[in-house]
């Protein structure tokens, strides 16, 4: 699926975008799930274990900003990651032995769905070494005008900013102020249906509102070497080893001289992205209303 000059320019940049890796029938599939899923939110009224609910959510009008998990929400999302065209690509960047950190589906429908500010993955989630990246998969057409995800090509390999707020507290973002440099050399990721970014995990990255007409509903996955173990921890190690994708268990990580920062003082504000960037005093994405 990819070139020997794609992985150069993965490793140069962080990032790259794979042309229309799902094919035509497993992305119907996919936007039948997720309008099956859309409708069953007119059933809640908060936040849940899979529901990440937009500002202006009502039973009358469902709006959904993320699908939580959503490869233990439905196995077609589970088979997607674990398909032979993703297996191939992830061990040419990430070596052959992978596991499944974690999967979540941001779904940003036409004219409110909600912006993403500046962050690092690496910053929620460290790991014993950096060979962790996210798998974007495009459900729909992604240009400039429906919030594509945006990316600074080489800052994977400098500094891990502070994502933290005034208050010492995780917060989630960057200050864009200590960012504007790295903002104005962000460059998209976009393409036709079916293509897929993949960034690594210290990317800076972020997106705006989707004030366009059509939806830009984009399935991230986070995916690591299984020899690089969260520093978090590991809770449950027979759950741990179910997310392998690639090779055998581990029981030795890896550990590479990377910065980190650990994201505690936990956030005052827990749950998705949106919710714990939702408290910052400072923003760059106008905000959904």
């Amino acid at each position: 699926m990819i070139s020997e000059k794609d992985v150069e320019t993965y490793r140069r940049d962080g990032v790259i975008v794979v042309p229309e890796v799902l094919d035509g029938a497993t992305l119907g599939r996919v936007r039948q799930v997720i309008a099956e899923l859309v409708a069953g939110a007119a059933n809640v009224t908060q936040h849940t274990d899979v529901y990440d609910l937009e500002p202006g959510h009502t039973p009358e009008n469902p709006r959904v900003r993320r699908i939580k998990t959503p490869h233990k929400v439905h196995p077609i999302f589970d088979e997607i990651v674990r398909s032979a065209p993703v297996i191939d690509i992830l061990t040419k960047l990430l070596g052959p032995a992978l596991r499944l950190h974690g999967s979540k589906l941001n779904m940003k429908s036409a004219q409110y769905g909600s912006p993403v500010e500046w962050h690092q993955d690496w910053a929620f989630y460290p790991h014993t070494n950096d060979d962790v990246l996210a798998i974007g998969v495009l459900l729909d057409d992604c240009d400039l005008a429906n919030g594509p995800m945006l990316v600074t090509p080489g800052t994977h390999t400098g500094e891990v900013w502070s994502h933290h707020g005034e208050d010492g507290s995780f917060a989630g973002l960057v200050d864009p102020d200590l960012v504007r440099g790295e903002i104005d050399r962000a460059v998209p990721c976009m393409g036709k249906a079916g293509s897929m970014s993949f960034h690594h995990v210290r990317a800076l990255h972020g997106s705006a509102q989707n004030t366009s007409d059509r939806p830009r509903n984009l399935l991230l996955y986070e995916v690591a070497a299984s020899d690089a173990w969260p520093l978090m921890g590991v809770k449950d190690f027979d759950e741990f080893n179910s997310r392998l994708l690639a090779g055998d268990v581990v029981v030795t990580p890896r550990l590479v001289d990377v910065p980190v920062r650990m994201p505690l003082p936990p956030a005052r504000r827990q749950g998705s992205i949106y919710e714990t960037q939702s408290i910052a005093k400072k923003s760059y994405f106008t905000r959904a209303a």
